[in-house]
């Protein structure tokens, strides 16, 4: 079904008013979670020497924020949702822009990569190509995109108060590469366990300089 304009500022709205409303439960439930796995994919991939300027995609309370900025990085935080925002901020002392994923304003290729942890699958896939080619544009040419999500058969909708899209390989290469992307690798999360108990697909994408 088509949404239009009001619909899709709709649901973002929406999950945005979770994520305010149970901002400090969501930060302690996630803040020991280990992604290291998933920051040194992102910085293994990018070829230009450090410090990098790095945009965390949906940044939450800052726990990435952080990690990148103790590896001498220079990191700037961007998420929709108010309560998030004010977090990272007194949490990391790092730059962190408040803006709904569907209304972006990002600086043309400005960052040398960006971190998109469990962020992107809130895009309505409706919106998806759009907000793609945006990141696409904000990255500097060579740049690299990390990207999370909980996987799925492309299944849409609302779950707990919010709503996903839960992309399946195929599906998510297609969106990536509709955007000018080349991917670089992909793996499922967590590492070690079955492929039945792996709920995260991971990914890694370039912006080509030719």
């Amino acid at each position: 079904m088509e949404l239009d304009p009001r619909d899709l500022d709709e649901i973002s709205a929406v999950t945005l008013q979770h994520y305010d409303a149970h901002a400090e439960d969501f930060r302690d439930g996630t803040y020991d979670h280990d992604v290291t796995q998933n920051i040194a994919a992102l910085l293994h991939h990018i070829k230009v020497e450090p410090p990098l300027t790095i945009l965390d995609f949906g940044c939450g309370p800052g726990r990435d924020l952080k990690a990148f900025t103790a590896l001498g990085h220079c990191a700037v935080g961007l998420d929709g949702a108010e309560r998030f925002v004010a977090m990272a901020r007194d949490a990391t002392g790092c730059d962190v822009w408040q803006q709904d994923f569907l209304h972006l304003d990002l600086p043309a290729a400005h960052f040398d990569g960006i971190f998109a942890n469990a962020a992107l699958f809130h895009v309505p896939s409706q919106a998806l190509p759009r907000v793609l080619r945006q990141l696409h544009a904000t990255l500097k040419l060579g740049g690299v995109l990390f990207s999370s999500n909980p996987r799925g058969t492309n299944q849409e909708g609302w779950s707990h108060g919010r709503y996903g899209v839960f992309h399946d390989l195929e599906a998510w290469r297609r969106y990536m590469a509709g955007a000018g992307f080349v991917e670089i690798e992909h793996y499922y999360r967590p590492a070690g366990l079955p492929r039945e108990r792996q709920p995260w697909l991971a990914s890694v994408w370039r912006n080509p300089v030719a």
